[in-house]
């Protein structure tokens, strides 16, 4: 093992070891109600704040390399290292008592995701993976994910308001979930981007459509399915990072189809029966390649509410 193999090792232990130590406080707070209004159809619960602040305080003190939270910010997430982290991943389930929520973590090194981490309390599920590594679940390298092929695979689907006008805009999300309902039937809406990408990792999903560009939502996962031997871009097919503007993960075959699945879809449209058409596929393009926003950066978000449509898992 190289140096810097063992320096990553070690810095996983102890981020491992931070987020068991949140863990029984993550199932205590399950079911609380929303509490803290973020913006129009956004929220967080006092437990989101409460965990960012005791996870991110830990992570400093032991690793004495900063946090940039899901509900604080923090340092640039394009030079440096600094940890990103999302503290309850899936807040509607969470607050809904829902089991499919977790918190995720990710090392960021000048812009790339070397260590990724999903720990899913409710599921006694802990996923892990180093860059260059096999994805781990509770300690156990997996193998990596087989070829599949698209008809046979579940696919994860984010959350969409269809009359939304933000960056994908919510007609063109239907378009897309229209257009997959007839090459698979398996669609599963899990309001988790964490759980969505995790599943595709471990080969529950054969994969995942993400229209979300946060890397504290992202970052963890993507890296957790490359190590797991599936293909993560954007939806235009370029390859993921973090300043990207969706995801799309996927294993080996079911990843070609979709992507070819969404370029048709981008080219001809999906209109549903009696809607009228609708030219909400333009402009798409530069949010599919890139966020628009400074997340990455360490600034403020786009000022795009999720209710006008980014989704808030």
């Amino acid at each position: 093992m190289t140096r810097a193999e063992t320096e990553l090792s070690g810095l996983l232990t102890t981020a491992a070891e931070v987020l068991d130590g949140a863990g029984a406080r993550f199932l205590e707070g399950r079911g609380a109600p929303s509490a803290v209004a973020k913006g129009a159809g956004d929220f967080a619960t006092e437990l989101d704040l409460e965990l960012e602040r005791t996870i991110s305080e830990q992570l400093l003190a032991r690793t004495g390399i900063e946090v940039h939270g899901e509900e604080f910010g923090g340092p640039s997430l394009t030079s440096g290292t600094a940890w990103v982290l999302d503290p309850i991943d899936g807040t509607f389930n969470y607050s809904n008592g829902h089991p499919l929520t977790g918190t995720l973590l990710a090392l960021i090194r000048d812009g790339e995701p070397v260590l990724g981490l999903a720990w899913f309390p409710p599921l006694d599920r802990r996923y892990a993976a180093i860059a260059g590594g096999p994805l781990m679940i509770d300690g156990v390298a997996r193998p990596p994910l087989p070829p599949g092929v698209l008809d046979e695979a579940m696919i994860g689907f984010g959350a969409f308001n269809i009359e939304s006008t933000g960056r994908v805009p919510g007609m063109f999300r239907h378009r897309v979930l229209g257009a997959l309902s007839r090459l698979s039937s398996r669609v599963r809406m899990h309001g988790s981007t964490g759980i969505d990408l995790a599943f595709t990792a471990d080969g529950t999903l054969g994969g995942a459509i993400v229209f979300g560009h946060h890397p504290w939502d992202n970052a963890a996962g993507a890296l957790m399915v490359r190590c797991a031997g599936g293909i993560v871009t954007d939806l235009e097919g370029a390859d993921w990072t973090i300043e990207s503007g969706s995801v799309l993960a996927a294993a080996p075959g079911v990843h070609a189809e979709l992507l070819e699945m969404i370029a048709a879809t981008r080219t001809t449209g999906f209109v549903a029966p009696g809607s009228d058409r609708d030219n909400s596929a333009a402009g798409t393009d530069a949010a599919f390649a890139g966020g628009g926003d400074s997340a990455a950066t360490g600034g403020e978000m786009d000022g795009t509410a999720p209710g006008a449509g980014e989704e808030r898992s």
